[in-house]
């Protein structure tokens, strides 16, 4: 038996005053968060003082003075969706 012929229906938006993403910039975790957790808890298992927690304290403190990449790029991609939505929604009817 032959498949059955398909109709194929344009695929439409509901009606949205906008597309938008949210929150597209975010940024990513600060990399020296499990450093600073460790040394907390070597500090609180042994003590300020101990010996043992200079390793995590020294790599702590390189992460901590590495400075941050100040030039980040912006996500473009809310633009261009306000860019794009007029041809993707279609004419509007006017009240």
């Amino acid at each position: 038996m032959p498949p059955k012929p398909t109709t194929s229906v344009p695929m439409r938006l509901p009606p949205l005053p906008k597309l938008r993403v949210r929150r597209p910039n975010q940024t990513d975790a600060n990399p020296c968060l499990a450093l600073m957790s460790s040394v907390l808890t070597c500090w609180a298992s042994s003590g300020y003082t101990a010996a043992g927690c200079q390793a995590l304290e020294t790599s702590l403190r390189t992460c901590m003075d590495t400075p941050r990449p100040k030039n980040l790029k912006k996500n473009t991609i809310n633009h261009h969706l306000s860019r794009m939505y007029p041809q993707i929604v279609g004419p509007r009817k006017r009240k």
